[in-house]
């Protein structure tokens, strides 16, 4: 098995306990700005224990409701009434999860044709603010604006070196219909157009199962750092039979176990049908959390499929989660030039009339 111990990066997540999503300044690889969420909830609660005889903050004199719960003066704008939520519709492009591994020509410091990966590093790094933007665009549709848009990007992981000083690579999830508008969509990106020029014919790019048991979905940065790993089976010319089968209960229970995956899932060849038979599973993508690098390679080769050698090559990357939704981009107090970029964004967007409110593309909060 040929681990590439060198290809890591470090962690730029906090260690938080409660769902977060964040985004980076688009010319600097630093520590990245968390941004809580808020979950808007419809509840109708059992006041028998909080009376307003209990609180510290009412009189007697104050209007009160059947439960005793002060209610305010009569026209108090600062009312709130509750809403219930309808469950999140589907977005019209989902039935297909599709990732592609877009790295860099080179990771030394000098490529074969004498491009220095440093000058690479600026050019993704400069277009970090365009990527974004773009998977942005492409996500916020509603039928009368953007309706053309046929595929989603539901995450974009960059992944980093190990000196902290360079971006390798990105990870992108595109949810689409059909591999051809998954295809489209990747060729159109401004750091593959920077990269390739359009041309995506080498790049990885597969159809990923992911596995959507709850108990593999846990916040990313929980006790510890996320990371990326893509683990490849061996050729079925070694002889590796049904290997992968044969491991497979283990293997998720193992995962499951855990408690520290992000998400998970096998990796299928890209066929144009999801059930064509020849689009066999080739391999593993897993995003979880590890103490250190040291942890994240010990959980990678400790797994049941790669102690039975299913893998011939494994790559481990701490990643940044770039917010390519546009959902959770809030105001730092404490600094708020921190967030000034993605507001930014946000102002644009609704500018040229895309639809940003959570109420008009639920189905990107996953």
């Amino acid at each position: 098995m040929n681990f590439l111990k060198t290809s890591s990066a470090i962690s730029i997540i906090l260690s938080l306990s409660t769902t977060v999503a964040f985004t980076v300044h688009p010319n600097i690889i630093g520590p990245a700005v968390r941004v809580p969420t808020t979950q808007l909830q419809s509840f109708y609660a059992d006041s028998s224990d909080y009376k307003s005889s209990d609180s510290d903050f009412s009189s007697e004199d104050d209007d009160q409701s059947e439960f005793g719960v002060p209610t305010g003066a009569e026209g108090d704008e600062t009312e709130s009434p509750s809403v219930e939520e309808t469950p999140v519709p589907m977005s019209k492009n989902a039935g297909n999860r599709f990732l592609a591994f877009v790295f860099d020509r080179a990771l030394t410091s000098v490529d074969k044709d004498n491009i220095d990966v440093l000058d690479l590093h600026e050019d993704r790094i400069s277009l970090t603010e365009d990527h974004v933007m773009f998977c942005r665009k492409a996500n916020l549709y509603n039928e009368t604006f953007n309706s053309d848009s046929m595929a989603d990007v539901l995450w974009s992981n960059q992944m980093l070196s190990s000196d902290l000083k360079r971006t390798v690579g990105h990870a992108i999830c595109i949810e689409s219909t059909t591999i051809e508008y998954a295809q489209d969509l990747l060729s159109r990106d401004p750091i593959v157009q920077k990269l390739t020029g359009g041309d995506i014919s080498n790049i990885p790019l597969y159809r990923w199962r992911q596995i959507r048991d709850y108990s593999l979905r846990v916040d990313d940065g929980r006790h510890g750092n996320p990371n990326l790993l893509i683990a490849m089976d061996r050729s079925p010319e070694e002889g590796i039979g049904n290997l992968r089968e044969d491991v497979k209960d283990d293997y998720m229970e193992y995962l499951i176990r855990s408690e520290r995956i992000i998400s998970a899932g096998p990796l299928h060849l890209p066929t144009e049908f999801k059930d064509d038979p020849s689009s066999i599973a080739v391999g593993d993508f897993i995003l979880f959390n590890s103490k250190d690098r040291d942890d994240a390679i010990e959980f990678a080769e400790k797994s049941p499929a790669a102690e039975a050698g299913l893998y011939g090559n494994m790559k481990l990357h701490r990643f940044n989660n770039l917010d390519v939704t546009g959902k959770f981009v809030a105001t730092d107090v404490v600094d708020p030039q921190k967030t000034r970029h993605t507001e930014e964004m946000t102002e644009a967007l609704e500018h040229w009339g895309y639809p940003v409110s959570d109420r008009e593309t639920k189905w990107l909060n996953w």
